[in-house]
């Protein structure tokens, strides 16, 4: 437990000066509302009425959602094996190029469906 005591009394302090600044901030800020404040913003255009059950999104999205998850776990991945890369061996060497392939074939349907171009 004496291991931890630093880690959790950080972790104490953090949260501690996070909460005050919160309760300061609602106390001492200024509170001047009015109707252009409290409506919503978007980028300095009036905002749109969304349909009901919140719309669509275009695949594109999704498209892209996807392949920066699939290079997060691709470095993720290739972080620990290129620390151990010597202690591995010719075995960690074809596990990884299995791995890599893997990407490959995701950056490939990617790029097949168009989620690389930006129109």
């Amino acid at each position: 437990m004496n291991a931890y005591a630093p880690i959790l009394v950080l972790g104490a302090l953090g949260a501690g000066f996070a909460i005050f600044s919160v309760v300061m901030a609602t106390l001492i800020g200024p509170k001047r509302y009015n109707r252009a404040k409290l409506d919503a913003y978007e980028c300095g255009i009036e905002p749109t009425p969304m349909p009901a059950g919140g719309g669509r999104f275009p695949i594109k999205y999704y498209l892209t959602a996807m392949l920066f998850i699939v290079f997060d776990i691709e470095v993720v991945f290739l972080y620990p094996w290129a620390v151990t890369f010597d202690a591995l061996g010719i075995f960690g060497l074809v596990e990884m190029l299995l791995f890599v392939l893997t990407v490959f074939v995701a950056y490939a349907y990617v790029w097949r469906r168009g989620g690389l171009e930006w129109d």
